[in-house]
């Protein structure tokens, strides 16, 4: 007679355990085992990924508060990662692949280089995983599935009309003290604050151009070139406020700090307290905690319904000085303040 498969069953699990289970239980005990393996891959806790440049800087301290406040509302897992450094593609790269590994559904990354961070942003869409920049396009946009950002160009020319109408028709001596090549990011608030002042690459009024990484110690440095390269400067663009602060560190040893205009971007809270203690004139206020939560949701929605967020979000910009001028909308310091990074 040909053994009952429920007989094959029994007899090989009795056989291994040295005992005789009854082929009905144990048919009854697999069914279960299954349904409860099925539950519990249903049921696991929905990931999503945060990868930022930086663990240290501040802007992305806020922006990780705001995703994991975000994921615990939403009923996600935050896993996040960071490089080194500013810059550091390799780590993101890393980040990317463990995260994908791990079973996300979503990531949300400020890319570093924002071009030769595409191909691996292109395998996890490839593995089904929703890939969201935040603050910072990749190289091109749409290699992502969705942004959401402050309008960069238009944060830079913000501070570009304002310092230029804070000059008052005096003579400008240009400094710029930027982020690095290739970085979409710093090159938006670059372009967008030579528009805002009125002026081209490459004019004369543009006296000396270094880049910081966005790093305080090395604005500092930027600086002190600069000023030796050109002493009579009296206007600073700076990319961040970590940058502002060290050139404001350089031109204080020098006696300058009371006659050079210093504009950033960023409206941290302590790059408001800056502002407030004048020490920068003016910020352009950007609000990364908006940014992570946004993503958080997308993530979300995404994970219950398969929808992916697509296209261009704006987070919004706000001009922040308490010294205003003419025809340049801003709020001041308490509005700053009451914001920060909101």
């Amino acid at each position: 007679m040909t053994p009952d498969i429920d007989d094959i069953a029994s007899t090989a699990m009795g056989t291994a355990m040295n005992v005789r289970i009854p082929a009905g239980l144990l048919v009854t005990a697999l069914l279960i085992a299954g349904c409860g393996g099925a539950d519990q891959a249903a049921t696991a806790t929905p990931k999503v990924g945060l990868i930022s440049k930086t663990e240290t800087n501040p802007f992305f301290v806020k922006m990780k508060e705001g995703a994991q406040k975000a994921a615990q509302a939403e009923g996600l897992e935050l896993m996040s990662a960071a490089g080194k450094f500013d810059g550091d593609n390799a780590a993101q790269i890393t980040a990317i692949e463990n995260m994908v590994a791990a079973g996300v559904k979503g990531i949300l990354i400020t890319p570093s280089d924002t071009k030769a961070i595409v191909p691996a942003i292109k395998k996890a869409r490839d593995a089904g995983v929703l890939v969201i920049a935040l603050d910072t396009p990749t190289e091109p946009q749409d290699a992502t599935d969705a942004l959401f950002a402050t309008d960069n160009f238009k944060a830079g020319e913000l501070i570009g009309r304002y310092a230029k109408a804070a000059m008052a028709g005096t003579p400008a001596k240009i400094a710029t003290l930027d982020l690095a090549p290739g970085i979409t990011v710093g090159q938006l608030r670059h372009d967008g604050f030579l528009k805002g002042f009125g002026v081209q690459e490459g004019d004369p009024s543009i006296v000396c151009s270094q880049d910081t990484r966005g790093d305080q110690a090395k604005g500092q440095t930027a600086m002190e070139n600069c000023l030796q390269k050109a002493p009579d400067i009296n206007v600073v663009y700076t990319i961040n406020e970590p940058a502002a602060l060290g050139a404001y560190t350089a031109l204080k040893a020098k006696g300058r700090e009371k006659d050079v205009l210093i504009v950033s971007v960023d409206g941290g809270c302590t790059g408001t307290k800056a502002v407030q203690s004048g020490q920068i004139a003016a910020t352009s206020q950007q609000y990364p905690l908006k940014m992570a939560e946004l993503g958080v949701k997308a993530v979300a929605a995404f994970a219950k319904t398969g929808q992916k967020a697509t296209g261009y979000t704006d987070t919004g910009v706000t001009l922040i000085t308490d010294k205003a001028v003419p025809g340049v909308e801003a709020e001041d310091t308490a509005y700053g303040l009451a914001n920060c990074w909101g």
